[in-house]
């Protein structure tokens, strides 16, 4: 038998899933949708740029979370700015 739960409880976990299908809007109010496709590509964009960072650093170890960051920064700043770095 399955216990009864309470209405607090199930409340909270509509919220928390409802929460997470909500997509982002973007700066004119238009909401934006990431499609699996554009998130792999813009991940592979990220991970490119991520190992150049790391070659020109001469393959030191160590920086890995910085230059994910700083990649993604750059990539995201280029998109934003209509001229997406390939």
């Amino acid at each position: 038998m399955k216990p009864k739960q309470s209405r607090a409880t199930s409340s909270r976990k509509r919220t928390a899933s409802s929460t997470n299908k909500s997509s982002a809007r973007g700066s004119r109010g238009t909401q934006l949708t990431a499609t699996p496709r554009k998130t792999a590509e813009l991940r592979a964009r990220i991970a490119k740029r991520a190992y150049e960072l790391y070659e020109r650093r001469g393959y030191q170890d160590g920086y890995a979370l910085e230059d994910w960051r700083e990649a993604e920064r750059e990539i995201r700043d280029a998109e934003q700015r209509g001229g997406a770095r390939r």
